[in-house]
């Protein structure tokens, strides 16, 4: 079974409308997309007729967290306000209805904490994994009765880790993987982000077969945030790794873009990954045939 290619329409917002991305993406061979996930903001009933009418699904929501939003500063659920904690709860509800809405079967939760409740130099410690453990139970029983909302709504929880730059919690494949066993439920699972775990993983592959079936969906990215093949992360290890595991579900790129390279760089990214998963499949069946 080949690999299934989308990419996340947060990386066009600002550059040209939906209209004119789903024109080109289609054109160069995706096979789906994800939507940022700002249900307060955005016309689900139209976007419905759009790709409806340009006939592409929406696998997933992106979510949006920290400053990659406007409102992001308000998703955090390690916080020591209450109202926040309950503002990304409800945020979260509102992304699984919404992404059932689009036929996406799937949403990242990412753990933003508070600055005081972190304090931490964000640009040298790593807090010890005690400290980790004990500030992250408080999220466990929120995670379990959210991942409960979304599974009845057909949408399955990931959480994705993120480098220690955005938070000092769940920033590797262990620190994710811990969790979902904790939470033990069918549609909780991980998302893992090559960009975040160029900086975070001792070693790529074994991120991958640590996670294994936990693993639902994978962005993928440079260590610059541009497009695979724009920098100098070893996708093919990547890709090799997936293969092994038996990964099926969707390699959903999610890179930085500019109005200038977002042709050719959508283009040339999908063009290399799908160019080295036809190789490493072939390298993959002539072994196994000696």
């Amino acid at each position: 079974m080949t690999f299934k290619y989308s990419i996340t329409l947060s990386s066009f917002r600002r550059i040209e409308t939906i209209e004119q991305t789903l024109e080109r993406l289609i054109r160069q061979g995706y096979d789906a997309v994800e939507m940022f996930g700002e249900p307060e903001k955005l016309d689900v009933k139209k976007l419905q007729e759009i790709f409806h009418l340009f006939d592409i699904p929406v696998c997933a929501v992106t979510g949006m967290w920290g400053s990659i939003s406007k409102d992001g500063w308000k998703r955090k659920f390690l916080s020591s306000d209450p109202s926040l904690v309950t503002h990304s709860q409800e945020y979260v509800k509102q992304s699984v209805k919404m992404c059932q809405s689009l036929g996406g079967d799937k949403i990242n939760i990412c753990l933003f904490a508070d600055d005081q409740l972190t304090a931490f130099d964000r640009n040298h410690t790593i807090i010890s994994e005690d400290q980790k453990a004990r500030v992250i139970q408080q999220v466990i029983p929120i995670l379990a009765k959210l991942s409960i909302f979304a599974a009845d709504h057909g949408v399955k929880l990931l959480l994705e880790p993120l480098n220690r730059y955005s938070t000092p919690y769940c920033t590797t494949a262990n620190d994710a993987v811990a969790i979902a066993n904790q939470i033990n439920q069918d549609n909780f699972g991980v998302l893992l982000d090559t960009f975040h775990m160029n900086i975070e993983e001792d070693s790529l592959e074994q991120a991958i077969l640590k996670s294994g079936g936990l693993l639902q969906h994978t962005h993928f990215a440079d260590n610059n945030r541009k497009m695979p093949g724009y920098a100098h992360i070893d996708f093919q290890l990547v890709v090799k790794s997936l293969e092994y595991i038996g990964y099926n579900q969707y390699i959903s790129f999610e890179p930085n873009l500019t109005n200038k390279e977002n042709e050719s760089a959508t283009r040339n990214g999908l063009d290399y990954i799908k160019d080295m998963e036809k190789n490493v499949r072939r390298k993959t069946e002539f072994a196994s045939n000696q």
